[in-house]
């Protein structure tokens, strides 16, 4: 049942030979979500020194994506063994280190992360010895733990599984990164009530800070915060805001940094919610949809950027509203390469019959929209702004509103572009993502800007490491 075998059997004889007393076996491990599955785990201790020496115990459990995805790792405390909750271990034992959120074959192995655990357990020691009578209440409690890290289950968590497979049918989002744009993105959210439930998924090291913090402060209804990817299992919807924040020196550093990132989230994603919409919000958000696509292996129609969903909407509004020009807004779309190189665009609409008549109609069109754009310069891209699209967007998609938006997709095939680029096009948005592009004016311009685009796009993701 093991996707990649044999990258997972020759990883798991490296452990053997380095930690020859951890014990192999295949047990049943339960989700979250109570959904069960067969893996493999291994089971020993590790040595930390912290004043004295220490054996630590652990389990490790390796998903079947392996060595794609990182493996789930817990603390094995003895019944006289207490567990020190702190910044790498939460009160179930489970193990979060950064060498698991940044988690890319295959520079990440087994070893290397046995190896950053001893460090940052001799920096915090997990474990702390029980008096006799807090032993007794730890038995309790790693009884209750051994049915989530062991897959034991009785009538109640039975109940509860029974309970979770409902919630299956729930209109589920997933939020991944609980930075500003991630937190905006889950208010917005919940303020339009698109969802049953929003899972933030925050990928940071340490305790909750800042937003986080206050979200689980001031606790929203519906909205739950988590480190662990099984949370979001089951989602329909999984909004990617995640932006590397490392040291890169040139534009190329800081696109491989994000690649990188996606590297040790998209496998992981893609194993919880097979059938998820991925919709991408990380800049640049074309590339990184075109990654999201390339790691997930879902298909195209699954795999969209927020693109120019926001600028459209301006440009409407503003023609609309503001310009009052009398032109079909409906019908004006900003298409294209998010930036400078967004180009306004129009669906087919009917101009006149005569050809006078159509040729002054669009010249005025174009005056008007000329006009728009330089409104819409003036205008920035705030991180409540873009949450308020990606709202937008996901309850389209949820509620299978069958609405245009203009949208990063795959734009091979499209205005003569024949590489595989993601460029924002108007398509209607469903229940499985992209039902269907929407056919533009034929428009030479706007054509060559696109394939303009397209290239420059193209040149610069042959240059990325997948």
């Amino acid at each position: 049942q093991y996707k990649f075998r044999d990258l997972t059997i020759e990883e798991l004889k490296n452990v053997n030979k380095t930690y020859p007393n951890f014990t192999f076996s295949m047990n049943t491990y339960t989700f979250k979500d109570g959904s069960q599955k067969d893996l493999l785990n291994f089971s020993g201790t590790v040595p930390v020194k912290y004043g004295n020496s220490y054996n630590i115990p652990i389990r490790l459990w390796i998903l079947d994506s392996h060595p794609f995805a990182p493996p789930i790792c817990f603390l094995k405390p003895t019944v006289n063994m207490g567990i020190s909750v702190g910044k790498h271990v939460d009160a179930n034992g489970r193990i979060y280190l950064p060498y698991l959120q940044n988690w890319s074959h295959p520079k990440s192995t087994v070893i290397g992360l046995i190896k950053e655990m001893i460090a940052k357990f001799e920096e915090e020691l997990p474990l702390y010895s029980l008096s006799s009578a807090d032993a007794a209440r730890q038995s309790e409690l790693l009884s209750y733990i051994a049915k989530i890290t062991e897959g034991e289950t009785d009538m109640k968590s039975k109940s509860k599984t029974d309970g979770d497979k409902n919630d299956r049918c729930f209109n589920k989002i997933t939020v991944v990164g609980a930075g500003d744009l991630g937190i905006a993105c889950v208010l917005a959210v919940a303020a339009k009530g698109a969802a049953d439930k929003v899972v933030l998924l925050d990928l940071s090291e340490g305790a909750a800070k800042g937003g986080t913090m206050d979200l689980e402060i001031f606790a929203l209804p519906n909205v739950e915060i988590s480190k662990d990817f099984s949370a979001s299992a089951h989602s329909k919807v999984v909004v990617l805001t995640v932006n590397s924040l490392g040291n890169s020196q040139t534009y190329l550093d800081v696109i491989q940094s994000n690649v990188d990132l996606f590297r040790g989230i998209i496998p992981a994603i893609s194993h919880y919610s097979q059938n998820t919409v991925l919709l991408v919000a990380s800049h640049p958000v074309e590339v990184m949809t075109y990654v999201s696509w390339k790691l997930s292996a879902f298909p195209k129609s699954r795999v969209i950027g927020v693109g120019a969903n926001l600028d459209t909407e301006r440009f409407q509004y503003i023609l609309t509203n503001l310009l009052k020009a009398q032109v079909p807004a409906k019908d004006a779309w900003i298409i294209g390469e998010q930036g400078e190189d967004k180009v306004p665009s129009w669906t087919n609409c009917n101009l006149g019959a005569n050809p006078k008549e159509a040729m002054t109609a669009r010249n005025s069109r174009e005056t008007v929209a000329n006009r728009a754009m330089e409104v819409l310069k003036g205008k920035g891209q705030r991180s409540w702004s873009v949450g308020l699209s990606v709202a937008d967007l996901t309850d389209s998609i949820l509620k299978d509103r069958r609405k245009v938006h203009s949208v990063s997709t795959l734009a091979k095939g499209c205005c003569n572009i024949n590489s595989e680029v993601f460029l924002s096009l108007p398509c209607i948005l469903g229940t499985n993502g992209v039902i269907e592009m929407v056919k533009l004016e034929d428009d030479p311009l706007v054509q060559e800007k696109l394939q303009s685009s397209a290239g420059s796009l193209h040149d610069l993701q042959q240059q990325l490491k997948l």
